[in-house]
């Protein structure tokens, strides 16, 4: 069984197999869709600081972080710091 970790992501978190589906989905968007690895590695720093990060999952919407910072059309969900 794999323990909740409070802010870790799922590479953090020994979830590799879901790692694994999130980075093949990321590496199939255009570069229209997907953001620069810097501003990914900045999204996922500031989501590690977060208090609704949850073993890689954002609490605020059920989405995996390493998967929604890749999209240059997606934001934060948290209304009340917007962090990236």
């Amino acid at each position: 069984m794999i323990n909740d970790c409070k802010r870790c992501l799922l590479l953090e978190s020994a979830e590799g197999n879901m790692l694994n589906i999130i980075k093949e989905k990321i590496q199939t968007l255009s570069e229209n869709e997907r953001v620069s690895d810097e501003l990914y590695k900045k999204r996922l720093s500031l989501c590690k600081s977060c208090d609704y990060l949850i073993s890689g999952m954002c609490r605020k919407c059920g989405c995996y972080v390493e998967f929604r910072a890749a999209f240059k059309d997606k934001n934060c969900p948290n209304a009340d710091s917007r962090k990236w």
